[in-house]
């Protein structure tokens, strides 16, 4: 099995010992994407719907460093801070993934690694023909 990471140029640093993204075989497994910009600064304030729209910039950016598309995701799973917030994303969500509907999971939790963020995604895509 082939095995590669993805340090994503333009993205924040991570906050800890992790990649942006680690494409094993045919599989890519996105870590857990913030609502930050380059500096690692909260995107879009209070606002959850801005918020989201970085955080699904932020992966088009990871996927596509990859080789990959969000036709590519076959499963996500959303972390937010106030569950009543997902018909709030789900129109940025749709705009993003299209036709495409990738399994997914919601769980809200009391808060996450970066002050001011609203949600976090992290997904798994499949990669035809393996890592590129």
């Amino acid at each position: 099995m082939t095995r590669r990471e993805f340090a994503v140029d333009g993205l924040a640093a991570p906050l800890s010992h992790y990649t942006d993204a680690v494409a094993a075989g045919d599989t890519l497994y996105l870590s857990g994407i913030l609502p930050v910009d380059a500096d690692g600064e909260i995107v879009g304030g209070d606002d959850v719907v801005a918020q989201a729209c970085q955080v699904f910039d932020n992966m088009r950016q990871v996927l596509a460093a990859a080789g990959a598309q969000p036709a590519d995701v076959v499963k996500v799973t959303l972390y937010l801070l106030d569950v009543d917030d997902r018909p709030l994303i789900n129109p940025v969500r749709q705009e993003f993934f299209g036709s495409a509907r990738p399994a997914s999971t919601l769980v809200e939790v009391s808060r996450l690694a970066v002050p001011g963020a609203r949600l976090e995604v992290e997904a798994v895509a499949h990669l035809a023909g393996g890592v590129r």
